[in-house]
């Protein structure tokens, strides 16, 4: 486990402390994602980034009032490129949650019985597949034609990448058979073969190019070249394993493995490795029965998947933000090496945290080359763990340190930033010194100062601090903001350097100030610029000046907030202005309100939005600073309604509170639905509250709705009203 993750049970934790490490996890995680999705520049292996996210979830099942840390972010994969014409994917295409230990499956299995409330001895049977190490990509069908290919992108957008998927000689362009659905989309991975690997480097050395770095490398820039001709050249393969839209929902099966051998009835090519297994024991076996046969398969995987079997209980089982309850990747164990590790930098993100990041010699780790590895915290660099005991081992009763120019095994997990997992202290250096964690922030001189209970050690300088506010304004123009087509990260380091843009509002003046008859240096002038690039980016700009509630909110980059807790606050509060006003009235526990006033109250009973997001969200707007630059911005932009979830529903838009033991179906099961038709769940009971749902055994919120005057429904009232009794 991570340094960053402290071993103490979480059963021993106080609520303060829990609260602390719970926003700390959460920050910490987002912070991942966002490196990760957004700025390719992953710093933390799939275990550790794994690990975490356990860490988050046990202090939450342990501590509910804090469930609502927007730290599991919706976002998967990457933005698609600007060199493709993009595809709005109408199913999303969302990844996986990841196990790396049989315990792990073995909970998996137990969590599926558990949401379902079955009984020890009712059979589910689940799909295990190899999890091939490629490239994602959606295959549309209409009338058993293929018409289109995307690539995942986002999870929501793709690459149009069709007349490249054309030439793969195993992708069908009609599918066989007369029970293929009017539209479907075959869901899939495009991979290389080993050995076409090994030719297609030969070709690359005696023509005198770049090698390829690892087969999925190979398979992603085949399949996105912009010459069909390239791609035909390279010998592209294909496995179908699931599927997007489907026309009336005509599956041919209502099982996982029905669909699959569907595929292969069609003309599909699937993977004979997919087996179908009864037991969490059945699935271990045949992982690590594949586990063995890896070397030879002639294809790189990386784990196993698993499905529920059923497509009724995967409908049942649903969706969290980020992936699917009914599936879960179980990783293969990480590979490893021994370099020297040259030198210790310091990087400042846009919170201000200080993340050291080791440079090392470069080596190859399961065929790529590395040349950094995340070292997280200064904790970690002193051996230490987030209750103060070694995680390396102790060497003279000491914690093994890492220092410049230790020699030091590395871990890499995935296509990540791997980490250091031990030292060679045998091979340390004489002169090696302990490494001094500064204190002064390398961007702009101010102190960094680490709180209490916080592992991270963040700059003060605020919005001085050019780091911070390059970052700050990346975020805000970033895919899942303001998504500003061409003003990517460079743009934005150049407009800052050029005095152009220090704040959001300067974004939206640019256009303006730069044809101003004073303007000294007019943008189409600027070295890297021209008439039709300045032109373009200003009506990219122009085209961001409404932009949904939402993302407007996710934009402003308040800790804590990404998209997920956006849409829950925007869901709630339909205007900025609404959640302004009630976080301006919001008084937090203090000597006048021991538990907070009303609007406190109200905005913590939200579902999924604890004490320390709220605390957030109220300190952001008690901030002059903020409140400034805010109003500057809302001159400039015009924050739209967002999307609603579902509309026109008897419960759309009503605030909704679960209470009790419900027969017909598990709570989290009642909430999903009623999320899914557009209501707002809340967890606690108040006078906004338009229904509360009472179950066996309700109790103190079942009171509180009557003393209220709230309308209190049966489980069966319920499911009538939403249309589904």
């Amino acid at each position: 486990m991570s340094a960053r993750t402290p071993d103490i049970d979480v059963e021993k934790l106080t609520a303060d402390e829990a609260a602390k490490e719970h926003a700390r996890l959460g920050d910490e995680i987002a912070g991942h994602d966002r490196r990760y999705y957004q700025d390719d520049a992953p710093s933390v292996s799939d275990a550790d980034y794994d690990a975490l996210r356990r860490r988050y979830e046990a202090i939450e099942a342990q501590f509910p009032e804090l469930k609502g840390i927007d730290s599991l972010s919706e976002k998967v994969g990457a933005a698609p490129s600007s060199k493709f014409a993009k595809v709005r994917h109408r199913v999303p295409m969302l990844s996986l949650g990841n196990a790396f230990a049989d315990e792990e499956v073995e909970e998996f299995v137990a969590r599926v019985r558990r949401f379902l409330g079955l009984s020890a001895d009712a059979e589910v049977a689940f799909t295990a597949e190899p999890k091939i190490d490629g490239l994602s990509c959606s295959l549309r069908y209409e009338n058993g034609q293929f018409v289109q290919a995307a690539t995942r992108g986002d999870g929501f957008e793709g690459e149009d990448v069709t007349n490249n998927v054309r030439t793969i000689g195993e992708i069908p362009e009609r599918l066989k058979g007369n029970d293929v659905p009017g539209i479907f989309e075959v869901r899939g991975e495009v991979y290389m073969g080993h050995a076409d690997f090994a030719a297609i480097n030969e070709r690359q050395s005696a023509s005198g190019k770049p090698l390829f770095a690892n087969p999925r490398n190979a398979a992603a820039g085949s399949l996105r070249q912009l010459d069909p001709k390239i791609t035909a050249s390279r010998p592209l393969r294909f496995f179908a394993y699931a599927w997007g839209e489907v026309a009336d929902g005509a599956l041919p099966s209502d099982t996982q493995f029905g669909v699959i051998e569907a595929f292969s009835r069609w003309g599909l090519p699937t993977n004979p490795l997919t087996v179908l297994c009864r037991s969490a024991q059945e699935l271990l076996a045949h992982y690590h029965a594949i586990e063995e046969q890896r070397a030879s398969l002639g294809y790189d995987i990386d784990g196993v998947v698993y499905k529920v079997d059923s497509l009724a209980l995967q409908q049942r089982l649903g969706f969290v933000s980020r992936s699917p309850r009914w599936a879960l990747a179980h990783k293969f164990p990480a590979q490893r090496a021994i370099t020297q590790l040259e030198r210790i930098e310091i990087q400042v993100g846009r919170t201000g945290a200080l993340t050291p990041v080791a440079k090392l010699t470069p080596i190859t780790v399961g065929g790529v080359v590395v040349s950094n590895a995340s070292l997280h915290n200064e904790d970690y660099i002193k051996g230490i763990g987030g209750d103060g005991l070694p995680i390396r081992g102790t060497f003279n009763d000491e914690p093994v340190d890492i220092r410049e120019g230790d020699w030091v095994v590395i871990q890499r997990a995935g296509d990540v930033i791997p980490q250091v997992v031990s030292v060679e202290l045998e091979r340390r250096p004489k002169d090696a010194k302990p490494y001094q964690f500064p204190t002064i922030c390398p961007a702009c001189g101010s102190h960094a100062v680490r709180e209490d209970g916080e592992a991270v050690r963040r700059c003060t300088g605020g919005l001085i601090c050019p780091a911070q506010a390059v970052e700050r304004i990346r975020h805000f123009v970033s895919r899942d903001a303001f998504d500003i087509e061409g003003l990517g990260e460079k743009q934005v380091q150049a407009f800052f350097d050029w005095g152009l843009v220090k704040q959001p509002a300067d974004i939206f003046t640019l256009e303006a100030r730069d044809s101003a008859p004073d303007s000294l240096t007019r943008l189409k002038n600027r070295d890297g610029w021209g008439e039709t690039s300045a032109k373009n980016l200003f009506a990219a700009i122009a085209a961001r000046r409404k932009v949904p509630v939402n993302r407007f909110l996710y934009a402003l980059g308040i800790r804590h907030i990404g998209e997920t807790n956006a849409k829950r606050l925007m869901r709630h509060y339909p205007t900025i202005e609404a959640l302004r006003e009630a976080a301006l009235a919001a008084e937090m526990p203090g000597e006048a309100y021991p538990k907070g006033n009303e609007a406190w109250a109200e905005m913590n009973a939200i579902e999924g939005i604890g004490a320390v997001v709220a605390e957030a969200v109220v300190d952001f707007f008690h901030e002059p600073n903020n409140e400034a630059a805010l109003d500057a911005l809302l001159k400039e932009v015009t924050p739209e309604p967002m999307e609603a979830v579902a509309g026109g529903g008897a419960v759309a838009g009503k605030t909704v509170v679960f209470t009790g033991a419900l027969e017909k179906m598990t709570r989290d099961e009642a909430k999903a639905m009623a999320e899914r038709l557009g209501a707002k769940v809340a967890g606690s009971v108040s006078k906004k509250t338009d229904y509360v749902v009472a179950g066996a055994d309700a109790g103190s919120k079942l009171a509180k709705a009557r003393e209220l005057g709230v309308s209190v429904l049966t489980e069966d009232e319920w499911l009538e009203l939403a249309g589904a009794g």
